[in-house]
């Protein structure tokens, strides 16, 4: 529905006669049915059970299989709000999909119209419909409770309400934005709430509590749509056939494309590299891959495994992707020229890969805390991605046995063929194989299992309500007394009584440690809106939403000073601090530190057992660790709150500038090719946070350097995380939001940077990082590694070796501390002359060697191909000599 066809309904709609201001619950139908069909569409029965229980006013509860037009009905909702004058605001559990529907609804109903707040950026926040995620949503709620300027309330992915760590989130608003008033109670009306809920998924289970809870709390009617009939239906099969045969014999029967779900990124990985010889795709079908993929721009490492598996029609999908490869598979599976995707079963939230068949390699799980059979819920989410509407007739979902139990159903096969009924001889045939047994620790399953699972109804939800400071600080700007407020929500929660105790035992203990540190003070009688206790500071907007340990970052940057050698480092591990810790990566960091420093107590001839004892008591880099954990215990004492966050030093960005790398640099150090997504988003948020929390007259003019670099680094190895929030932090425009949309459906969009070097000033970061880390190399004497970067250039390990020798038979050693790096050491000439191809533009780089004497009369010599370095993103470095400075 586009913005000028919504508001063209909208003016064919008359009042009803019971409201002469608003259109009638039978006019907004009719006007939501009509759209419908003028976009061809013909509304399922649990549709327009669900659409007419909206426009009437109702609750309405869609517990209905993936596939069956949950998102046609809340647009609906969207519209019967707009056209009421209401606020509607839909949520969901990653910003991923707030984003994606974010643009859906731009489409629909025009940029002025819609909005988003992620607590990343927030874009036309006043708009009447609001796209967030549920955070977002929960602290509105808490801090307006019934009187929020909020109308129908759209939960997408509700079974989200029983996640342990974010399932807090998605029950607030169920309490807050409901609810009867207590008798007396101040600034809370006897009249039912305006909140008209619309909740969602797949996968529910039981709903009768929340129909309950929301009749009650409401006095609206509450009404639970579930079909279980698919629009697509399903069927199922157990397979005892080995995985590549089965693929094989998936896609040569029409039922491709296949999602083959594994329980990790490196499975998903691996099983895709296993199945590139698979022939999936015809002639024709390769050549279109061909031309899509001609100005895609593949970096180093995955992306070349990635290049190779999509040419042949196999695609990889999980979250440790670069977003850009992510898009692109969705994007071609969606263009129908992907026959096989491996992924993981994070496809179960929302994410947008049309399939037909869904292909299960296990049945159990790990967890994080043990290996486990998959949850009915677990099952359901992921099989239900079978079968697209509007393009299939059926979907398939195939369940694999274990492996060992493939492997011995085909040594019985083969026995069987060779020996025919000769049981004594099949016998001796299947023993001299050997049984194949399971792995240690392995959780098996059988088809009486799979069976099962097929039927099982989704586990009941369970609660997962906390308290914290944020929740007490929010509920201080609601006009009643938060003391109450408090005892009120955890009351109302989903919880036993010993929970519910022990939740206002936390509660108590937060409001007695903010009397303590002065944050709250108690009034000698309740104020107008029955407060007991008021705030005795003012707090800024949205604290809690994006960074909420900004404010310590902010003050412990203050603390550092300006003039040292390692600010702008220092300033980059304060802000590294209040960042989540990207595990994959601190991981990779501490395998490798072992790795490096068991080498070097086995070349010291410690005991193994000493050994083990020094290996448990490392950590990965934590700069600034012992001085920022000082300074936060300080601080906490005058702002508690922070205690519902933890901090978490770490280097990972100061480990790239201090090793002197660039992003492919980082992923090959520590061989984290399936985690560079994770270290690209890592990245990503590094730069959003220096951007957002660094006072500008503390910005010097290194630190503006690094950030310079940070961003350019992130932009050209993947444009789409920073493009976006760049745009969006610019404003509502409707151009510049159609200009996003277009992108999301565009392949050729999907990776186009900026030259790197048109941003010269973080280029020549990249230029300085470049010539470092050769400089650090030779100082390692690591002639191989060096050869790495340079062979292709014909500086092979053999004349880097004559280079090293050259150098130290002059001097005995070699510096690359902070001050080996610094600008004075590093000669870049922007305009050169007599330069190796007059066609091409060219950089001269020295990096002078900081030699124990300081003479500084030796250098590495370079050109800098800048027209290379635009095509690969990062400098080209083509080497010339190592030798005296000229």
């Amino acid at each position: 529905m586009s913005a000028a066809t919504a508001s063209k309904r909208l003016d064919k709609l008359e009042p009803s006669a019971e409201d002469s201001g608003a259109p009638g619950p039978e006019e907004l139908y009719a006007a939501f049915e009509s759209w419908t069909q003028d976009q061809g569409l013909t509304l399922y029965p649990a549709q327009q059970d669900a659409i007419l229980e909206l426009a009437d006013g109702q609750h309405v509860i869609m517990s209905t299989p993936t596939g069956s037009g949950k998102s046609l009905v809340a647009t609906a909702a969207h519209f019967f709000a707009l056209s009421r004058g209401q606020r509607s605001v839909y949520t969901a559990p990653i910003k991923a999909l707030v984003s994606e529907k974010f643009f859906s609804l731009v489409e629909i109903f025009g940029a002025e119209n819609v909005g988003m707040v992620t607590g990343d950026s927030s874009v036309n926040a006043s708009a009447p419909i609001i796209c967030c995620t549920a955070e977002i949503l929960a602290n509105e709620a808490l801090r307006d409770g019934r009187d929020a300027d909020v109308g129908p309330v759209i939960m997408d992915e509700f079974h989200f309400y029983a996640d342990p760590q974010r399932g807090w989130a998605w029950q607030v608003p169920l309490l807050e934005l409901t609810g009867r008033a207590e008798p007396g109670s101040p600034g809370r009306g006897s009249t039912g709430s305006r909140a008209q809920f619309l909740l969602m998924s797949a996968t529910l289970g039981d709903t009768s509590r929340f129909e309950t809870r929301l009749s009650e709390g409401t006095g609206r009617d509450v009404v639970t749509v579930s079909s279980a009939e698919r629009p697509v239906p399903l069927s199922f099969e157990y397979s005892t056939t080995a995985l590549q045969t089965k693929l094989e014999e998936l896609v040569t029967t029409h039922q491709a494309p296949v999602y083959v779900v594994h329980f990790s990124q490196r499975e998903a990985a691996e099983r895709a590299v296993g199945l590139a010889s698979l022939n999936v795709v015809s002639k024709e079908e390769r050549e279109l891959i061909r031309l899509k993929l001609e100005t895609f721009r593949f970096a180093k490492g995955f992306g070349k495994t990635l290049n190779r598996l999509l040419r042949a029609g196999i695609g990889v999908h999980h979250a440790g992707m670069l977003p850009k490869y992510r898009r692109l598979v969705e994007q071609l599976s969606q263009q129908g020229l992907l026959k096989v995707i491996c992924g993981t079963d994070t496809l179960g939230v929302g994410i947008n890969v049309p399939i037909r068949t869904v292909l299960l390699t296990a049945l159990s799980k790990y967890d994080g805390t043990r290996t486990r059979q998959l949850n009915a819920r677990e099952f359901h989410q992921i099989a239900g991605r079978a079968g697209r509407a509007g393009f299939d007739t059926a979907g398939t979902v195939v369940v694999q046995a274990p492996e060992h139990v493939i492997e011995n159903e085909q040594a019985i096969s083969k026995a069987r063929a060779k020996h025919g009924d000769d049981e004594k001889k099949v016998s001796q045939a299947i023993r001299s194989a050997g049984k194949k047994k399971p792995r240690e620790g392995f959780v098996s399953w059988s088809e009486k299992t799979f069976e099962r699972i097929i039927t099982a109804t989704p586990e009941p939800m369970v609660s997962r309500m906390r308290v914290s400071y944020s929740m007490v600080l929010h509920l201080l700007e609601r006009p009643e007394d938060p003391i109450r407020a408090m005892r009120r929500m955890i009351l109302a929660a989903d919880e036993t009584p010993a929970r519910k105790a022990q939740l206002q035992r936390q509660a108590l203990q937060i409001l007695r440690e903010l009397l303590t540190a002065g944050v709250l003070e108690r009034l000698d009688s309740p104020d107008e809106d029955g407060r007991t206790v008021d705030l005795t500071l003012d707090l800024q907007d949205n604290f809690a939403l994006n960074q909420p340990l900004a404010p310590f970052a902010m003050a412990a940057v203050e603390l550092l000073d300006t003039e040292s050698e390692s600010y702008a480092l220092d300033v980059i591990s304060v802000i590294e601090s209040i960042l989540e810790t990207p595990h994959q990566i601190t991981g990779a960091q501490m395998k490798q530190l072992k790795s490096e420093k068991i080498g070097e107590l086995k070349a010291e001839g410690v005991d193994y057992v000493e050994r083990m004892r020094i290996l448990d008591e490392l950590t990965p880099p934590q700069p600034l660790a012992e001085l920022l954990t000082q300074q936060f215990e300080v601080y906490r004492g005058s702002a508690p709150w922070v205690s519902d966050h933890a901090l978490q030093p770490k280097s990972v960005v100061r480990d790239m500038l201090e090793r002197a790398f660039g992003f492919t640099d980082m992923v090959n150090h520590y061989q984290i090719a399936r985690s560079e997504g994770v270290l690209l988003r890592y990245l990503s948020d590094a730069y959003k946070a220096l951007r957002q929390t660094v006072p500008e007259n503390l910005l010097t003019e290194e630190l503006q350097d690094l950030l310079e670099w940070l961003g350019e680094v992130v932009r050209q190895t993947d444009s789409s995380l920073l493009e976006e929030w760049e745009r969006l932090k610019a404003g509502d425009d409707p151009e510049k939001l159609a200009e996003l949309a277009a992108m999301e459906a565009d392949i050729s969009a999907l990776d186009h940077p900026d030259r790197v070097t048109a941003n010269a000033r973080a280029f020549k970061v990249m230029v300085r990082n470049a010539m470092f880390l050769r400089a650090e190399l030779f100082a390692q004497e690591k002639e191989a590694k060096l050869a790495e970067l340079d062979a292709e250039q014909g500086w092979d390990a053999d004349r880097w070796g004559e280079a090293l020798d050259a150098y130290f038979n002059v001097y005995e050693d070699l510096y690359t501390d902070a001050q080996s790096r610094g600008p004075s050491l590093m000669r870049i000439d922007v305009a050169p002359a007599n330069t190796p191809d007059p066609a091409r533009r060219w950089w001269r780089a020295v990096q002078v060697l900081d030699d124990p004497q300081s003479h500084h009369d030796w250098g590495i010599h370079a050109w800098i191909d800048l027209s290379a370095s635009d095509e690969t993103g990062a400098p080209v470095v083509v080497m010339d000599r190592v030798g005296e400075l000229g």
